[in-house]
């Protein structure tokens, strides 16, 4: 693998293409029009229904791009060229993506003369993918970060030009950590385009031997199976917020867990699953390989509460089982 350095980009102001959806493409969005190139128009997710009502609400992008009276264009797909010939018409310099969850055709990354770069929320080649986020939560990873890479056909196997990595905290959760490699990325993005234009921005290949993948996250992820270890339904309760959720069965009854801690004790010949014991604090749970102490949860219908009161009014005993 041979690392290459990149020809310098010119003076400010570059004509650039934003594409991204989530708060998190906003946040980088946001980064880059405090910068001095020119955001010429963005590309997001059509509107989607959210909420019981499925009232149809802007992705953030859109409602940041249209904030500040930048043209924002939403196309269902890029096979019909209709979208081709939105990007082609706003004859960019640069694309810079983040989150956009779309693939785009060669012929939408031949259309800048400086290609098109990314944004990602990991460290390259790990977690590759819809969902590196919620991966590396998943996988006990102690540091993640963000990558600013040049974009190609395959998914995310581009030329690396940037990383910048943070630590992981015992606490964060999907939605912690999203927020913060957000802020990350928007920084991210501006020091490489700072070094891109001194010339000195370098292209390396990712390692294939390390790749990683992060498919995205079902629904049906969320449910909790007791027999893994405390340490990975622990994980798995912070990496599903704010979606799906950590949730299991009572009684044939929905509950979302939204707090857990692993406890140190040993087990042996219990099911999965078996409530050890209730305190004025938690409820604890036996799993696959140790125990799992119940912190928060949330019944159906009902709001987040402490574990403890929960158990009380909902007089679970110990030697019952969840998800049983």
């Amino acid at each position: 693998m041979t690392s290459l350095r990149l020809p310098a980009l010119p003076a400010p102001p570059l004509r650039v293409v934003f594409m991204g959806t989530p708060q998190l493409a906003a946040t980088v969005l946001a980064s880059l029009l405090d910068g001095d190139d020119h955001v010429v128009g963005t590309f997001t997710r059509p509107d989607a229904a959210r909420g019981r009502g499925l009232v149809l609400e802007a992705p953030p992008v859109k409602q940041l791009a249209a904030s500040r009276g930048i043209e924002v264009f939403q196309p269902r797909g890029w096979k019909d060229g209709s979208a081709l010939e939105m990007l082609r018409a706003l004859r960019p310099d640069l694309v810079v993506v983040a989150a956009y969850g779309r693939l785009l055709p060669q012929a939408a990354l031949d259309v800048p003369p400086y290609g098109c770069v990314n944004v990602h929320a990991s460290l390259l080649p790990r977690w590759r993918g819809a969902d590196p986020i919620t991966r590396a939560i998943l996988a006990g990873d102690a540091e993640t970060g963000v990558t600013i890479m040049r974009m190609v056909l395959e998914m995310d196997a581009g030329d690396m030009l940037l990383h910048r990595a943070i630590p992981i905290a015992p606490d964060d959760t999907g939605e912690s950590l999203e927020e913060k490699l957000a802020e990350l990325g928007g920084s991210a993005l501006t020091e490489a385009l700072v070094e891109w234009r001194a010339g000195r921005l370098v292209a390396t290949p990712q390692d294939p031997a390390l790749v990683t993948l992060a498919p995205l996250v079902a629904k049906a992820d969320g449910v909790i199976d007791w027999s893994r270890s405390a340490g990975e339904i622990e994980r798995a309760v912070r990496a599903f917020i704010p979606w799906p959720g950590a949730t299991t069965t009572r009684a044939g009854a929905a509950l979302r867990v939204w707090r857990a801690e692993v406890a140190s004790a040993a087990l042996a010949g219990v099911a999965p699953g078996t409530v050890l014991s209730l305190d004025g604090r938690a409820i604890a749970v036996a799993t696959g390989a140790g125990a799992l102490r119940l912190l928060e949860v949330q019944a159906a219908g009902k709001k987040r509460m402490p574990a403890a009161d929960w158990a009380r009014g909902a007089r679970v005993v110990a030697g019952e089982r969840f998800g049983a």
